[in-house]
């Protein structure tokens, strides 16, 4: 026997005359009075959000929308060539690559602050235990590292400044700093705090829960990569990419 609650949404509805999001007109309430940044916040929380929460939402999108060949899109590129005539197939390519190395770092990074506000023997310590436990595993920190933005990520304190300056950093920002602490003093070196770990802690202030906040980074790569298809269908790069991965992959006998 099901324990769950009957099915019912509570996301949108439509009649003859019109659409309703949230018990909200679409056409009345919502199509040229909220930005896309706002609809998605309301759609997806149930709620508008404040001034200072669309201008960090807004910051961290634009933020994870590009960062040039990466491996999702080169997928993209890849399958959009192979498959011209459905562009969403390029798209779902690229998204596919929004996991746990790339991208989706979001997520566990958000878990990991989700553990350190609500840590009951204060930030510190649990942030120590955080690092020590990865250091130990040889697990990189979600949200730490990255190959090319060293010593620090350029695009980090760019968000926490638009956070700052709108009044919505808070418990999140704060214990990503305690964390970047602890990081470097278990890894014995400093390890850039990246983008990913800087968006983690800003919709993690903005209300974004844990676990659909890979969501927002789905979104704002997906912008990146239609732009990235578009700018395949005028200037092929598939075939430099397909003989460039010949000759650095080459075959060997077993």
């Amino acid at each position: 026997m099901s324990h769950f609650p009957a099915p019912v949404t509570r996301i949108a509805t439509h009649s003859p005359e019109d659409v309703f999001v949230r018990g909200k007109s679409l056409c009345r309430d919502l199509l040229g009075k909220v930005t896309f940044t706002e609809m998605t916040y309301f759609q997806v929380l149930g709620r508008l959000p404040t001034p200072g929460q669309t201008a960090v939402v807004d910051a961290c999108l634009v933020a994870l929308m590009e960062h040039g060949l990466t491996p999702s899109v080169l997928a993209a590129r890849l399958v959009g060539s192979s498959a011209p005539e459905a562009l969403q197939g390029g798209v779902a390519a690229g998204i596919l690559g929004v996991g746990s190395v790339f991208v989706g770092t979001v997520e566990g990074c958000a878990a990991l602050l989700a553990r350190l506000v609500g840590a009951s023997g204060g930030v510190e310590a649990e942030a120590a235990r955080i690092a020590s436990e990865h250091h130990a595993a040889r697990r990189p920190v979600p949200g730490f590292g990255h190959p090319e933005h060293k010593p620090d990520d350029p695009r980090t304190p760019c968000i926490f400044r638009v956070a700052e300056d709108h009044g919505v950093a808070g418990r999140h920002i704060e214990a990503l700093g305690v964390l970047g602490r602890a990081v470097d003093e278990a890894y014995g070196k400093h390890v850039t705090i990246n983008a990913t770990g800087a968006v983690a802690a800003a919709l993690a202030d903005c209300g974004v829960p844990a676990g659909i906040l890979r969501g927002f980074a789905i979104l704002a790569r997906c912008a990146g990569l239609v732009g990235h298809l578009l700018e395949e269908q005028e200037r092929p790069a598939m075939r430099a990419i397909w003989e460039a991965a010949e000759r650095a992959v080459p075959y060997e006998e077993e």
